[in-house]
């Protein structure tokens, strides 16, 4: 009885891995320093500073994702359309 479905936990990388040296959160844990303060999740938010979360989003990111199956796509459902519904010649 129960709900899981047949899925098993989720498995979490560890959490030491995460380090905030070398993050801008590193300016932050400075400035916090001075006055005598600390954040204590500055190292569960490092993880947004590696790897593929670290890279920045362009415009043409946005635009552009998916844009060449989206083309493909598109060129087949022309295709199919032409060849099973062809265009009539001449008349209104």
């Amino acid at each position: 009885m129960g709900g899981d479905h047949g899925h098993s936990k989720v498995s979490l990388p560890d959490w030491k891995q995460w380090k905030v040296e070398g993050t801008p959160l590193e300016f932050t844990k400075q400035r916090l320093a001075a006055r005598g303060l600390k954040d204590p999740w500055a190292r569960n938010e490092a993880w947004r500073y590696a790897g593929g979360f670290s890279r920045a989003v362009t415009f043409s990111d946005v635009i552009f994702r998916g844009f060449k199956w989206g083309f493909a796509a598109f060129a087949v459902a022309l295709a199919v359309e032409y060849t099973l519904f062809p265009p009539k010649k001449g008349g209104h």
